[in-house]
């Protein structure tokens, strides 16, 4: 049985709206969290950490239950703004964005951290603010941690199954992204269908990854 490729193509549109947007949003955030010494900086780190020790039913489920109609948020939402998160394309990449934030958010901190602290300092004596110091000297020097963010969100929305599925449902066209589509041609008993979109996730995955690690080793190596 010849597979959708509808399922594919919306996996890898959420995947690359999930990741541009959280390369806009975790880049100021990995940066204040690498720069400042906020008080309330290991209660931020462990928010954003949450998904990481959460099963993703778990932040599904509040997240369905948060979206509604009937809460108070979804129901705002919905009369303000016209806008459904649940069962919707749009619910897939908010809840994209939560839950895939701390790969983006960690590997560029991490990155920025290594950093040697005089070039910080130099920066600041020659005038910089801490954002330009940030955007002009030290993000430049972080591309391997910068490349690592980006893909391994990029990779691990598009292994995301638990947290679509209570989300977005199985709606064709909408919402049935590539892991909901196997989990569907598998209770239809079309095995060989689902054989084919798990192996082209598997080489996808796979050939992302390579990517990664084979750019991190050329950029150490020089």
């Amino acid at each position: 049985m010849p597979i959708d490729w509808e399922p594919i193509w919306l996996t890898l549109r959420l995947a690359s709206v999930t990741t541009l947007l959280l390369l806009i949003i975790g880049v100021p955030l990995a940066g204040w969290l690498a720069l400042s010494n906020f008080r309330l900086k290991p209660l931020v780190e462990s928010l954003i950490s949450l998904p990481l020790v959460l099963p993703p039913s778990v932040v599904g489920f509040y997240l369905l239950l948060a979206f509604s109609p009937t809460s108070a948020f979804g129901g705002w939402l919905l009369r303000t703004l016209d806008l459904q998160l649940v069962f919707s394309f749009s619910g897939l990449v908010v809840a994209s964005l939560l839950y895939s934030l701390p790969f983006m958010v960690h590997p560029i901190q991490a990155g920025l951290e290594n950093l040697p602290v005089s070039w910080r300092e130099a920066s600041y004596t020659l005038g910089k603010s801490p954002t330009q110091t940030l955007w002009r000297v030290l993000l430049p020097n972080c591309k391997p941690a910068l490349l690592t963010g980006i893909i391994l969100t990029f990779a691990h929305t598009i292994g995301e199954f638990g947290l679509v599925l209570m989300i977005g449902g199985n709606l064709p066209g909408q919402t049935r992204v590539a892991s909901i589509a196997i989990y569907n041609e598998v209770e239809l008993l079309h095995f060989e269908t689902a054989h084919a979109y798990a192996a082209l996730l598997l080489g996808l995955s796979l050939a992302i990854l390579l990517l990664v690690y084979s750019f991190n080793k050329r950029v150490t190596t020089v």
